[in-house]
């Protein structure tokens, strides 16, 4: 490490060295665009492995998507690429943008009015980005 008084900083340019030299076109990755690489699972697939496969009695997969959603947003909305991706994967596996609304407004009462505001924004980015099949 050439400066020891930042030592994520080094840790982020060793990240980037090992990247460029796996594929020389992620030399310009940035952690912003990690959940465009992160593909949404089948709603089948969520099933089989978050819902009651294993646990016929248990959650199904959408059950245990609005709980992560709520944690999420309780934490204070700090995970944004997490939160696009679980809204993403609510809505393949059959959630309504009202079930999604009112997960993050009720996150409000333990995460406050901030952390809501800002994971309705996350939320609402890809609620009205248009889906894969729009033309």
């Amino acid at each position: 490490m050439s400066d020891p008084a930042n030592p994520f900083d080094a840790m982020m340019r060793m990240g980037q060295d090992m990247a460029k030299a796996m594929n020389p076109a992620l030399e310009a990755f940035t952690p912003k665009g990690f959940e465009a690489m992160v593909p949404t699972m089948p709603a089948e697939f969520m099933e089989q492995f978050l819902g009651k496969t294993f646990n016929p009695e248990g959650l199904d997969a959408k059950t245990r998507l609005l709980l992560t959603l709520t944690g999420l947003t309780i934490t204070g909305a700090q995970a944004e690429a997490q939160i696009r991706i679980t809204v993403r994967h609510l809505i393949e596996a059959g959630a309504t943008k009202q079930e999604i609304a009112e997960t993050i407004a009720q996150a409000a009462m333990f995460g406050g009015v901030p952390a809501m505001s800002k994971a309705m924004e996350l939320a609402t980015e890809v609620l009205d980005a248009p889906s894969e099949g729009d033309d």
